[in-house]
């Protein structure tokens, strides 16, 4: 029982602890394409470019288990599905709606002097009393104790739509300085009390639904998953039958990331018990076999694997990032001195085999970032040669293909001629930004009344049309420019397995955040229907997307619906944008009929123009190196030729549970 990380301490003296008898969890080849070159932005252009006009002129009672053997997959088992790195499964990520639909002018919707777009007046949403509260989860008590990935990926876009619109009215509000705001606790106590979570059944081993890899920005999150009840402790445990009498066994660690692995390998984690920290009186002791370093030692005696999740720093989020990183068999324990003068307990974990990466891959992304050592695979360091803030690197670990064939990089959509205003735009009069809240702001009353974007930028909830501040706003810090600032993670265009070139990122996304624009050439439908079939790259705001669920819902946020918060939509503004010659990463981009990554569009006006584009936000947390994905669409069919409809569609690779099995 004694490791040699430690000075040997006897702790049979302690082992008689008697254990607690009920927990309570607190909730708070040969024809490859030639090397790849890139030119620069601005040009000069590839033979053949030739713009258009870019608008088309139409349009619980918990039973004991038995837990004598350790509660790990087998390699020839398959509990779940798990989250590769590299193509991975993609799980629904989305609930159907039913069809998009037109503004309706006479229900409020108008059109403002000096533009093309419908607005709508921004109209105060009324509160829902308490009497008239009437919310209903639509999660069964059978799958609110077990649940299903379906249902943990909703749990969770559901508790992230509504901490978005709790973060938005706090941002509104004028707060003393120095008040922390949590509109993460106030989203997860909600969602408890109204019944959306599941797993609600605590047990250890596999949690339903969970995948390893998965990633959670709050501790909230992975309570409603039940994944790891105790929103601060950090050894779960449960309490079960043994020989004589009840003990308690670890269900699951949330590993916090001070601590170092083994020699490095990402597989061993030594773990250090819970409490011993400073009182009241700021004085620190010997920490105790009891609770949840009382519970480790059972499942070590137990051999039973514990859930471990790993606590990552992440700079780009400037926060704590949680990965779930799969079941850990406990390999021994002892007791050493810490750094206070007191006893620890030190626990080694081994990771179970059979697994998938999910904590090795961010740890091969470090030395990736450091440059030690390089990527493998790595075709160019940076294919945008300068042109992205971030670098995108192009990898291929397939085959021995060089890259894709040649086109410009742009970050911008190219118009062929400008789209002029009546009336002049001047921007907003605020000063250093936009005040969310502040219906005097020109920028924000475009938007309904609110602020489209939280404090730290993420994308509330989709709108027919986001407007942005422009270029002649005053605002210098203004959060209203989001999409204007470039990407913010490190992308990385990689080759698949069976469909081309791919897009994924380094960094782990969270839900409502920005990744990119579609950059190319804005073309005009009507000139260009006889080739947009050839063209693999052309991105058509016209087309049949299928409808989703992403917004947050008024009645759990104790809000009455208003027609405005529909997302029942056409857009605006059709809108046809070609990268064939010119364009960025999200050319890359393939489809997906279970999508992580949906579309905007987003406008802004600079010089009594309007700029429209069409931006790409996560739908949910999206893990590192996890491919990404949108909906292509279906194509309006407008006519046969030779009896065929005018478009053919494509087949679908994508690999998705619900895969339509074909697009375009």
């Amino acid at each position: 029982m004694a490791g040699s990380a430690g000075n040997y301490s006897d702790k049979t003296r302690v082992l008689d602890i008697r254990p607690l008898r009920t927990l309570k969890p607190v909730f708070p080849s040969g024809n490859q394409a030639p090397p790849f070159v890139c030119a620069p932005p601005f040009g000069p252009f590839p033979p053949g470019f030739s713009p258009f006009y870019p608008f088309s002129a139409s349009q619980t009672n918990q039973h004991t288990p038995d837990l004598n053997q350790a509660q790990y997959p087998q390699p020839h088992q398959q509990p779940q599905r798990y989250q590769q790195p590299r193509n991975p499964p993609e799980p629904s990520l989305v609930t159907p709606l039913r069809s998009f639909r037109s503004p309706d002018l006479s229900n409020g919707d108008t059109e403002p002097e000096g533009s093309t777009v419908k607005r709508k007046i921004p109209k105060k949403r009324p509160i829902a009393r308490p009497e008239n509260m009437n919310f209903e989860s639509g999660i069964s008590v059978a799958d609110r104790e077990n649940g299903n990935r379906e249902l943990v990926v909703s749990v969770l876009m559901r508790f992230d739509a509504l901490r978005r619109r709790f973060s938005q009215l706090e941002d509104a509000k004028e707060v003393a300085v120095g008040i922390i705001k949590r509109a993460d606790l106030k989203a997860g106590s909600t969602c408890m009390s109204r019944g959306v979570r599941t797993n609600t059944k605590k047990r250890p081993g596999i949690v339903p639904g969970v995948e390893i890899g998965d990633i959670f920005f709050f501790r909230f999150e992975m309570c409603l998953v039940g994944l790891h009840s105790p929103s601060m402790a950090g050894i779960d445990y449960l309490v079960v039958k043994g020989e004589t009498e009840e003990e308690p066994i670890a269900t699951s660690i949330v590993s916090s990331g001070y601590y170092d692995n083994d020699e490095g390998n990402p597989d061993v984690l030594i773990y250090t018990g819970q409490g011993g920290n400073a009182d009241k009186d700021k004085q620190t002791s010997d920490q105790k076999l009891e609770r949840g370093n009382l519970a480790l030692e059972k499942s070590l005696r137990r051999n039973s694997a514990v859930r471990v999740i790993r606590g990552l720093k992440e700079s780009s989020h400037n926060a704590k990032i949680y990965m779930y990183d799969g079941l850990y068999e406990i390999k021994e324990s002892w007791v050493e001195k810490g750094k206070s003068g007191h006893n620890t307990f030190k626990y080694k974990l081994v990771r179970a085999p059979g697994q998938p990466p999910a904590f090795a891959t961010w740890t091969a992304i470090q030395k990736w970032q450091a440059g030690l050592p390089s990527r493998q695979g790595l075709i160019l360091p940076d294919m945008t040669s300068g042109a992205e803030s971030i670098p995108v690197s192009l990898v291929n670990e397939v085959d021995t293909e060089n890259g894709p064939a040649y086109f410009t990089y742009s970050t911008t959509v190219i118009y062929s001629e400008s789209f002029k205003l009546t009336q002049p735009s001047f921007g907003c009069d605020c000063g250093t930004s936009c005040k969310p809240g502040n219906l005097d702001c020109h920028c924000i009353r475009k938007n309904g009344g609110d602020f489209p974007y939280t404090s730290i930028g993420g994308l509330v909830s989709r709108k027919p049309m986001i407007y942005e501040c422009s270029p002649s706003c005053p605002c210098s810090t203004c959060k209203n420019k989001v999409t204007q600032m470039g990407q913010k993670v490190r992308l990385e265009v990689f080759k698949t397995a069976n469909r081309g070139w791919g897009l994924r990122s380094w960094d782990p996304i969270r839900a409502g955040s920005f990744i990119c624009i579609y950059a190319g050439e804005a073309k005009d439908k009507s000139k260009v229907q006889q080739t947009m079939a050839s063209d693999d790259y052309t991105f058509d705001t016209t087309r049949v997307y299928t409808p989703f669920k992403w917004n947050y819902e008024p009645g759990l946020a104790d809000e009455v619906a208003s027609e405005e918060m529909s997302e029942e939509y056409d857009i605006p503004l059709p809108l046809i944008i070609s990268a064939k010659n010119v364009g960025n990463v999200a050319r890359f981009m393939n489809h997906s009929c279970s999508p992580n990554v949906f579309w905007q569009p987003v406008t802004y006006e600079n010089n009594s123009q309007l700029f429209v584009h069409v931006a790409f936000f996560a739908i949910s947390h999206i893990p590192p190196m996890t491919e990404l994905t949108y909906d292509y669409g279906v194509t309006r069919t407008i006519g046969t030729q030779n009896g065929n409809p005018l478009y053919g569609k494509k087949k679908c690779f994508c690999g998705s549970e619900y895969c339509r099995g074909s697009f375009g």
